[in-house]
């Protein structure tokens, strides 16, 4: 497998799931539940600091997949992208629960070549200029693009593989399950409560897994939006028992983002030596 645009993908999967940092990456609905019938669903997608107020950048839509309540792919439409924010609609031509997700794969890290370092992704540096001028400013150091572009007599190869998904659900009449079905790869969520059925003061549980196994022990941060209307975040966080289960009590109705990530040492492409997989939705949680 060819892991393409790793600068990109790179930068934007350390995004995706890392709660302490300034600027969080989200999407947000116009709406999760709709009434039976031909409706759309309008998503803001952006990265800011104060969650679901756009004030940073906009994200990419390239990355962004769909899919309607029978498996099947779908499509967005009416995609656009300003200063601070893209946006864009799906059409919600068929009932049941759709899953719309912004998708990314990659790898970075380094290796060496002859003892040389070389990288791959990350940041690429400009030319130095020598000590004292010069003509000709020193090279820059090397990159590959692809993991397959590694060679083979590679050493102190430290290659992480990285995978990660941010997504919303949108149930079009009555709630459906097939857009959970697994894959048995990597890190995945399955509702035991399912996202149309979330209410403030009603626990509410998702089921993690780690290539189609519980996933315990993994830390699910949990967040409200509109920081900027509060003196915290409001963030708290949440451990999956035995049976990959997070409970979580949502403290209040609106919509709350939410992540969690993991890293190991079982990547799927042999020339990596770890995999970081990450998981961020965004749901909305109903007054009872």
């Amino acid at each position: 497998m060819r892991f393409k645009s790793s600068l990109i993908a790179a930068s934007a999967l350390l995004m995706l799931a890392t709660p302490g940092m300034a600027h969080r990456n989200w999407l947000l609905p116009s709406a999760t539940i709709f009434s039976a019938g031909d409706d759309w669903v309008t998503i803001d997608a952006a990265e800011s600091s104060d969650l679901f107020f756009a004030d940073h950048r906009p994200l990419q839509l390239n990355n962004v997949k769909v899919w309607a309540p029978d498996g099947t792919e779908s499509k967005i439409e009416n995609g656009s992208s300003g200063r601070v924010r893209s946006t864009f609609d799906v059409h919600l031509d068929k009932p049941g629960t759709w899953r719309i997700a912004m998708v990314q794969s990659g790898a970075n890290g380094s290796f060496k070549v002859n003892g040389e370092e070389w990288r791959l992704g990350g940041r690429r540096p400009a030319p130095i200029a020598p000590a004292g001028g010069g003509a000709a400013p020193a090279p820059a150091p090397k990159f590959v693009s692809s993991i397959d572009e590694i060679p083979a007599n590679a050493t102190d190869v430290k290659i992480t593989e990285m995978s990660g998904r941010n997504e919303v659900f949108a149930t079009n009449g009555e709630p459906t399950d097939t857009v959970f079905q697994t894959t048995g790869k990597g890190l995945e969520m399955v509702p035991v409560t399912h996202p149309a059925e979330l209410v403030k003061g009603e626990p509410a549980r998702l089921k993690f897994l780690v290539d189609g196994k519980p996933a315990q022990g993994l830390k699910l941060t949990v967040m409200p939006g509109l920081k900027r209307y509060r003196d915290g975040d409001g963030s708290f966080e949440i451990m999956t028992g035995a049976d990959g289960i997070a409970t979580i009590d949502f403290p209040e109705a609106g919509m709350f983002w939410m992540t969690t990530s993991l890293t190991d040492d079982k990547p799927a492409n042999p020339k990596a030596t770890a995999r970081r997989m990450s998981w961020t939705a965004t749901m909305e949680v109903m007054a009872p």
